[in-house]
């Protein structure tokens, strides 16, 4: 029947794969020729100038040039259209809401930081998302219903059995009961939301550190202690999204910590949260410790630290490394990841010496022995995974040619 997708087998469905094959090629190779793009997916010359002239049609590819410096005529470059679609994502912490807006091709044409100070927002945090989104939107030059779809990403997580945000007490106005029925009232786009770490670890799947791998375990530490768990290539949630809230891990070398939903903290956050960074500096003699936000003293401290061969220095990190490694052996000795990614600031600004010193710990406190490394994905990771996110539902739905 005229207007209905095909079955596995079909013409149709063929077409559509191979329509979503150059697509993908044109995204990772950038602008091709015809003839590249025939070699590249098998094709024939006259099979990829079909699919070629069907997906300009469609408006998913364009013209950009022709190809220089060959023998013969040149041949014309292909390149996916921008303007196929817009994808958007929020990071959303306590005291700001960032907002970018992406092409599909993934390029960032927008962007936009909201202040949000204070334990009770000024306005809802309806107003609050619509007003972060526009903003980026009005940097790209484009309208609210422009964009495809939003991927908001949330310390904690909501729970996909009643809808509320858990493991998050100290993000405000992001508790009620409503607030996921009214955002879609508001917002003309589909929605999606996902925990800030777990978008760390999409970005740095498809960007960064853990491209290839389908088993990892990425450790962040930024205002707050957290984990994302990629297993199979895919991420594990846990059964009301909590999987990954690591900072609530009871661990040896602290006391044991009560009622940790109300205290919003746990036994690894206090062990070796950015909050313990300055209370160590002062307890092993470093001097000028940093005042200010934990997150902002902690990557200072780690920074400097990484920078002095020994002295109180050198005994901070290597007490720190030996705090991060603790709890990190409760999880590879459970989970036996083949790679542990490090990120967020207070973990990065150690770089590659803290690295070794954590996994030199490691060795000695678990009998798993998976491999270390540091995030590659560094200016704004978590805006980055939310991106990615929608990107690969928007690519998912637009470069599907079947419909």
């Amino acid at each position: 029947m005229a207007g209905t997708a095909g079955t596995p087998g079909t013409p149709r469905v063929l077409r559509a794969m191979n329509d979503r094959a150059a697509l993908d090629l044109l995204l990772e190779h950038g602008p091709l020729s015809r003839t590249r793009i025939g070699k590249l997916t098998g094709l024939s010359k006259p099979t990829a100038s079909q699919l070629l002239a069907r997906l300009e049609a469609a408006g998913l590819v364009r013209v950009t040039g022709t190809s220089e410096g060959r023998p013969g005529p040149n041949a014309q470059l292909y390149a996916v259209n921008p303007a196929a679609a817009y994808a958007a994502g929020l990071d959303v912490t306590p005291h700001r809401i960032r907002a970018a807006v992406a092409d599909i091709t993934g390029r960032t044409v927008g962007e936009y930081e909201l202040p949000t100070p204070g334990r009770r927002p000024a306005h809802p945090v309806v107003q609050q998302v619509t007003d972060a989104l526009d903003g980026a939107v009005k940097a790209a030059g484009l309208a609210r219903s422009d964009v495809h779809r939003l991927v908001i990403g949330t310390p904690g997580a909501f729970d996909p059995n009643t809808g509320r945000l858990r493991y998050a007490s100290h993000l405000p106005g992001w508790h009620s009961p409503a607030l996921l029925d009214d955002l879609a009232a508001a917002l003309p786009m589909p929605v999606e939301y996902e925990n800030d770490v777990n978008l760390v670890a999409i970005a740095e799947q498809r960007l960064g550190a853990a491209r290839g791998h389908a088993d990892f375990v990425l450790l962040w530490n930024e205002e707050g202690l957290g984990a994302a768990l990629v297993l199979g290539g895919r991420l594990h949630r846990g059964w009301t999204g909590g999987a990954g809230e690591v900072g609530f891990l009871p661990v040896p070398g602290t006391p044991l910590v009560r009622q940790v939903t109300k205290a919003n903290s746990g036994g690894y956050q206090e062990l070796a949260g950015s909050q313990a960074l300055p209370r160590l500096a002062r307890e092993l003699g470093v001097e000028d410790v940093p005042s200010g936000p934990h997150a902002e003293a902690a990557t200072t401290l780690v920074a400097r630290a990484a920078d002095h061969a020994s002295g109180p220095h050198r005994e901070l990190l290597q007490a720190y490394a030996t705090r991060l490694a603790t709890g990190l052996a409760s999880l590879v000795s459970v989970l036996d990841p083949e790679l542990v990614v490090l990120s967020g600031s207070a973990l990065t600004a150690g770089g590659e010496v803290l690295r070794a010193l954590v996994q030199a710990e490691l060795e000695e406190l678990a009998a798993a022995r998976p491999r270390l490394v540091v995030g590659d994905v560094h200016e704004h990771p978590v805006l980055r995974g939310a991106l990615e996110s929608a990107l690969a539902a928007t690519r998912d739905e637009v470069f599907d040619t079947s419909r």
